[in-house]
């Protein structure tokens, strides 16, 4: 069966890649259509049993690590020639009642986790002549939300080192970009329901259009392998001149 990679025309034949938090959701999809484009992926998740269940249905390699512990970090040694930087949590609360220590959680899992990979995976880049970092962001990369000061402030930092890799990376044949979906179909959006309801003193069945969906010209949430399918286009040489740019995969929401 052609997959639509093919038809398409993008070929990752013989290209390695890392895809962070690879085991569900958006990991997962972008793990399954780089495998289905040619590239050989290796799946990071905090759980290993869903990183082996996705690694062993592409052809893959599964490698459990929880990024957000400095010395997993200190001694993560993954590199490849496409990095998708995807891996993350949300925690819903307050500034005030917001702890640090989730703070910090987040900031290490969605930028310094991100800023590791990219440093130990552009050596092997610069020497291939290509490179594509993908970093899965949020429209929260671009705009904010109440109640979330650690991811949003997390996406920001993320859009930042986005940038200086595009512009450092360039030259040498790589490319840093990130994607921006609004609320996407995947088990961090469910836990985030209750959690909003609560937040927000609304009923559960409410958050959907009036909370998530509200900014939003088409009223629907994002599906994985829709961002899956922007993430392997990035990844192509068509793409090689979109560098250091926010692809908003966002219903309109950003356009406010």
């Amino acid at each position: 069966m052609t997959s639509v990679g093919a038809a398409a025309g993008v070929d990752l034949t013989g290209r390695t890649a890392v895809v962070t938090g690879g085991g569900s959701g958006i990991g997962r999809a972008c793990a399954i259509r780089l495998a289905q484009a040619g590239a050989t992926v290796t799946v990071v998740d905090l759980d290993e049993a869903a990183a082996t269940a996705t690694a062993q249905q592409i052809g893959g390699t599964a490698y459990a690590a929880d990024l957000t512990d400095a010395r997993v970090l200190d001694e993560l040694d993954l590199t490849g020639e496409i990095v998708v930087n995807n891996a993350g949590f949300q925690h819903i609360a307050p500034i005030e009642e917001f702890p640090p220590e989730k703070f910090t959680a987040l900031l290490r899992l969605m930028v310094e986790a991100p800023f590791r990979l990219i440093q130990r995976s552009l050596p092997r880049m610069y020497a291939a002549g290509y490179g594509r970092i993908v970093n899965v962001s949020s429209a929260h990369g671009l705009r904010a939300s109440p109640f979330k000061a650690g991811y949003v402030a997390a996406k920001h930092g993320l859009e930042g080192l986005s940038k200086v890799t595009a512009l450092e990376g360039g030259p040498k044949g790589v490319t840093s970009n990130c994607i921006n979906p609004g609320y996407v179909r995947t088990p961090l959006v469910e836990k985030q329901i209750a959690a909003q309801a609560k937040s927000r003193g609304i009923p559960e069945s409410e958050v959907i259009d009036q909370v998530m969906l509200a900014e939003s010209a088409v009223k629907r949430l994002v599906e994985p392998e829709e961002v899956a399918e922007l993430a392997v286009y990035l990844c192509s040489e068509a793409a090689a001149l979109i560098n250091g740019t926010s692809l908003c995969m966002d219903g309109g929401w950003t356009a406010r």
